[in-house]
């Protein structure tokens, strides 16, 4: 079999129908940016998520980026980011001016540690961006209970975990504000780059529009410096459609994690868990084994798509060699990146896929 790490084929010719009706629709309106459409897509992912505010920008980098410019958050500040996770979350604090500070995962889970949080407080702390890693909500009571003792804001970095559930309540409301990807590989997609915020902070909301919008509500009439980052048009109108669909087919990924997990339990491959409290969507399925390298070898030979996320934590890569951090400062972390493997997942996986993927495990991951 042929099987492709992730089907991007597959969600367009589910909805095509109603995907092509929005592109009709929209080329016929002779309005592309800042019109009705983000305007529609900004209240329903607003509701869907339970907050007041969604703000449409260009990718999740920018969301994250402008959460923090809106905070004021700038030179000499620190934000606290999971040492392990994909680069854009400390990216975004580089680009507000401020310095990233990381802190380990819980090895269980891959989301950050909040036991190990406030070690990592200092008098420049400003905030704390918990990353929702692989579909599963970080453990948001421990986190906000840290930021309400040292007087931090905390903003969810959701680009994984669209509908993702913490404690009966979805992602994008459990703090003071979240950044959302919707990267066509995502579990909530458009057909090219594009990102939200959300929040129930009026302030944050109006400061935010301002900063993605050149810095002015009104047109030539620039009230701060911003930034260009919209949704445009037939992105939102593509993301209404996908939107209708989203809890069934994280449904759909929970059924393939399910199948996964009944195939492999008696295998000597790490499997990932779901925590307390959490309904997780199963961005990505990650598996731990110590001969990856053969696993990915032998995928090749077979025809079953993987990849790793991530192999280079940000802290031993060349865009923060200037930090210092030499191999051994994030053990942990290191770990997982020598050992982690993401397998195929998606909604449209079908059982005779996964049966196969797990037979071709089952051949160096069987246990003696």
């Amino acid at each position: 079999m042929n099987i492709p790490f992730l089907d991007l084929k597959a969600p367009y010719q589910e909805l095509k129908n109603e995907l092509d009706a929005a592109y009709t629709r929209v080329m016929n309106s002779g309005r592309y940016l800042l019109g009705k459409e983000l305007e529609q897509f900004e209240q329903e992912f607003a509701a869907y998520c339970g907050v007041k505010h969604c703000i449409g920008v260009g990718n999740g980098l920018e969301a994250l980026h402008l959460v923090l410019r809106a905070w004021n958050i700038g030179a000499g500040d620190e934000v606290i980011v999971p040492a392990n996770t994909y680069i854009a979350t400390w990216l975004a604090v580089s680009y507000a001016g401020a310095v990233p500070v990381p802190v380990e995962p819980d090895e269980h889970t891959f989301n950050i540690n909040p036991d190990k949080i406030a070690t990592a407080v200092t008098k420049r702390t400003k905030a704390i961006i918990p990353v929702h890693l692989y579909g599963q909500a970080a453990n948001m009571q421990k986190i906000m209970t840290v930021a309400q003792n040292y007087n931090l804001k905390v903003l969810e970095d959701a680009a994984q975990a669209h509908g993702a559930e913490y404690g009966g309540k979805k992602v994008g409301g459990l703090a003071h504000a979240a950044g959302f990807s919707f990267y066509p590989g995502k579990n909530f997609g458009a057909m090219g780059d594009a990102g939200a915020i959300t929040t129930n902070d009026d302030k944050i909301a109006e400061k935010v529009r301002l900063l993605r919008n050149y810095g002015a509500k009104i047109k030539y009439d620039h009230g701060v410096k911003g930034h260009n980052s919209r949704i445009d048009e037939l992105q939102a109108a593509f993301l209404r459609v996908k939107l209708r669909y989203l809890d069934s087919w994280n449904e759909r990924r929970r059924k393939v994690e399910a199948c996964y997990f009944r195939q492999l339990k008696d295998t000597d491959l790490v499997l990932p868990i779901v925590a307390d409290g959490n309904r997780h969507v199963w961005h990505l399925y990650v598996v731990r084994t110590k001969i990856r390298s053969l696993v990915q070898e032998h995928f090749a030979q077979t025809g079953v798509g993987s990849l790793i996320h991530y192999p280079i934590p940000p802290h031993l890569s060349g865009a923060y060699s200037e930090m210092g951090l030499q191999k051994g400062c994030f053990p942990i972390t290191e770990q997982l990146a020598d050992e982690v493997l993401s397998l195929p997942m998606g909604p449209h996986l079908t059982e005779q896929e996964i049966n196969y993927i797990c037979s071709q495990l089952k051949v160096l991951c069987n246990k003696s």
